[in-house]
């Protein structure tokens, strides 16, 4: 049996959480555990909820430990309690990992340093202050640290994931009972692709927000020390 730490951040993206959820559930002999500081439900930054099944103080180590993104990641990336069960989870894990911008948290946590990775495409600056070299990929490998991109990365992400613990005949049985055959119908899911004139309105949209985790950002760097 495999266990997979799967952590709730209150506000979290949750496709960041679900699309991962979906594909590990189904892999073999997976115990995936929904953490919390506590039982009570989890809303998500829409309103979704999402009950826990252990706590951070009743579950101390894992193969697999996973954080989500979203805007909720702020909060946590100075919370000491949240901080202390992440180091101690990923000091065990076979795996420590990531979707969206929960790699910033694995940062904050001192888990970067020197080692690649990715997140979400608005926090790509932000992985270098806390050591880490920003790597612009769907889903980057390095050792045992997995990060994935932005929230649909997700999915791609875990069946990745599942490809290392499984290999890739079960990672893709997976992919087609899930019939995951992406055909986005917009070319715009990424800077790269997207037009210019939507990126910069969105850009413009989430700058409150933006500056707002930046500043979270510096003080977890500050916390974390040369």
């Amino acid at each position: 049996m495999k266990t997979f730490a799967m952590l709730l951040v209150p506000n979290m993206t949750q496709l960041d959480f679900t699309g991962p959820y979906e594909v590990l559930v189904r892999s073999p002999n997976a115990k995936v555990e929904l953490v919390w500081k506590t039982l009570d439900p989890v809303q998500t930054e829409y309103g979704l909820t999402i009950t826990p099944t252990s706590t951070l103080s009743s579950l101390a180590r894992a193969e697999v430990l996973f954080i989500p993104g979203g805007r909720g990641i702020n909060a946590v990336l100075t919370d000491e309690e949240v901080l202390r069960w992440v180091r101690r989870v990923a000091s065990e894990a076979e795996y420590v990992t990531s979707v969206c911008t929960g790699a910033l948290l694995l940062g904050a946590a001192g888990l970067l340093r020197g080692r690649k990775a990715t997140t979400h495409w608005t926090a790509m600056d932000m992985l270098s202050l806390f050591g880490a070299i920003p790597t612009k990929a769907r889903t980057v490998f390095d050792g045992n640290l997995m990060t994935g991109g932005g929230v649909t990365a997700g999915v791609d992400f875990a069946l990745r994931l599942v490809e290392r613990m499984h290999g890739p005949d079960i990672a893709q049985s997976i992919q087609l009972s899930m019939e995951y055959d992406p055909q986005p119908p917009f070319a715009s899911g990424h800077p790269d692709t997207a037009p210019q004139e939507i990126t910069k309105a969105l850009l413009e949209r989430i700058a409150p927000r933006q500056r707002e985790r930046l500043d979270q950002v510096r003080r977890a760097v500050e916390r974390l020390g040369p």
